[in-house]
C-alpha cells in the first residue's frame, strides 16, 4: 500500500475546492428552479403607497392686543405737556381730558380777551340798535302825525265841499222858479239878476272848496310818503350799521382763539385703558407721543398664519392660546374672527435658531374669550393652535 506523500495544506485545500463546487452546483440548481417556477404577481404602486394624513389644526406664533388695536395718542412735537390728567391702568372715555400744553395758559387768556371784545361789540351793537329802533318809531310817530291832523282836516273841507253843493242845488233849484216867474212877469228881472248872481257865487265858493280839498289830498300824500321814506331809510340803516360787522369780527377771532386753545388740550379719541404713559409733565413731545390707549375690555390674538396655510383656516373656526412663558397658567379659546387681506413678512419671531426669520404670513385675528385673564398682557407672545375642523 502506497502511502500519500501530500502534505496536510494540500489536503485541506482539496476539501475546500471540493466543497466550493457543491455549493456553486447547488445555487446553479437553485437558480434554474427559480426559472422554471412562476414567480408571484407583485402588488400595485397605489396599494403599496400609504394615504397622506389629513391636517386638522394651523399652528402660528401670535401676539396679544386690544380691540381696536393700540392706539398712539400724541400731539403737537416739541410742545411740553403742562399736566398729566391720567396715569397708566386707568379707563378714559371719548373725549377725556388726558393732559394739558404748556402753552394752555397763554391760549386761553387769548380766549377770553376774545370773548370780551366780543361781549362789548355785543353791547355796542345793542346800544346802536336800541337807537336805530327808537329813530324808527319816531318816523312811525311820525307818519301818524302826519296822517291823523291830516285827515281831520280834509274830512272837514269834504264836509265843506259837499255843503256848498248842496248849497249850490238850492241855489240852482230858486234860480229855476225865478226864470219861470219872471217869465210869467211875476217878478221883475232885477230879482231874477240877483238870483242869477247869488247861484254862480255858490259855484264859485263849491270850486274854492274843491281846490282847497285837492291841495289838502295832495299835501297830505307828499307828507306822507317822506314819513314812509324816513322810515324806510332807518330800517334799511339797522342791519348794515358797523358795528354789527364788529361783532361778526369779534365772533370769528373768539372761534379761532376756542380752536387754538381746544389744540392745548389732549383729549381721549376712544374709549379704553391707558396702557403706557411714554410723555411726563414737564416733558416735550417727540414723535413718540403722550400714552398708549387700548381697549381692553375684548383681546385679540394677532396670529401669523403662514401663507401655504391660509386657505385652511375660516372664520369661527375655534383656536387655543398658550402662554410659552407662563404669563397664564390654563390655555385659553377663541374663535376666528377676521382674516387679513395682505401678505406680510412675519413680525413675530420664534425663539427656535432653526425658526424661519422671513416667512411670508397673512395676519388672523382671532376674539379671547376670556380677556380678563390677559387684558395686561398687550403685546405677549403666544402660541396659536386653530382646529381647521371645527
Amino acid at each position: 500500500m502506497k502511502l500519500s506523500t501530500k502534505s496536510p495544506l494540500q489536503r485541506s485545500g482539496l476539501f475546500f475546492g471540493i466543497a466550493g463546487g457543491a455549493i456553486a452546483l447547488g445555487l446553479l440548481g437553485l437558480g434554474v428552479g427559480r426559472i422554471m417556477t412562476p414567480q408571484a404577481s407583485t402588488p400595485a404602486a397605489s396599494e403599496v403607497a400609504t394615504a397622506t394624513p389629513q391636517r386638522v389644526e394651523v399652528a402660528a406664533l401670535g401676539r396679544l392686543e386690544p380691540r381696536g388695536e393700540v392706539i398712539r395718542v400724541g400731539g403737537p412735537t416739541t410742545e411740553r405737556v403742562q399736566r398729566l390728567e391720567v396715569k397708566q391702568g386707568d379707563m378714559v372715555r371719548p373725549g377725556t381730558i388726558i393732559a394739558y400744553l404748556e402753552s394752555y395758559e397763554e391760549q386761553r387768556a387769548q380766549r377770553d380777551l376774545a370773548a370780551s371784545q366780543l361781549a362789548e361789540a355785543k353791547q355796542r351793537l345793542a346800544a346802536t340798535t336800541q337807537f336805530a329802533k327808537a329813530q324808527i318809531d319816531e318816523a312811525q310817530t311820525r307818519i301818524q302825525q302826519v296822517q291823523q291832523p291830516g285827515s281831520a282836516e280834509l274830512e272837514g273841507q269834504r264836509a265843506t265841499v259837499r255843503q256848498l253843493q248842496a248849497e249850490l242845488t238850492l241855489t240852482q233849484q230858486d234860480l229855476a222858479r225865478q226864470q219861470s216867474l219872471q217869465q210869467q212877469g211875476a217878478i221883475s228881472q232885477q230879482d231874477l239878476d240877483q238870483q242869477v248872481s247869488t247861484a254862480q257865487q255858490a259855484q264859485e265858493r263849491l270850486k274854492n272848496a274843491e281846490a282847497r280839498l285837492s291841495q289838502l289830498e295832495a299835501e297830505q300824500r307828499a307828507n306822507v310818503q317822506n314819513a314812509q321814506a324816513q322810515l324806510q331809510a332807518q330800517q334799511a340803516n339797522l342791519p348794515l350799521s358797523q358795528v354789527q360787522a364788529q361783532v361778526q369780527s369779534s365772533q370769528q377771532n373768539l372761534n379761532l382763539a376756542e380752536a387754538r386753545l381746544q389744540r392745548t388740550i389732549i383729549r381721549a379719541p376712544s374709549a379704553g385703558r391707558v396702557l403706557r404713559v411714554i410723555t411726563r409733565a414737564g416733558e416735550a413731545i417727540d414723535q413718540q407721543g403722550i400714552l398708549d390707549l387700548g381697549d381692553t375690555s375684548q383681546m385679540f390674538v394677532v396670529a401669523e398664519v403662514y401663507e401655504t396655510d391660509v386657505p385652511l383656516v375660516r372664520v369661527g373656526q375655534n383656536a387655543t392660546i398658550i402662554s410659552r412663558n407662563g404669563a397664564f397658567k390654563e390655555p385659553l379659546t377663541g374663535r376666528v374672527s377676521e382674516i387679513g387681506w395682505q401678505i406680510f413678512k412675519n413680525n413675530v419671531l420664534d425663539d427656535d435658531p432653526a425658526a424661519i426669520a422671513d416667512a411670508r404670513v397673512v395676519e388672523v385675528r382671532i376674539q379671547v374669550d376670556d380677556s380678563k385673564a390677559v387684558e395686561a398682557l398687550t403685546n405677549l407672545q403666544v402660541d396659536v393652535k386653530i382646529d381647521v375642523q371645527s
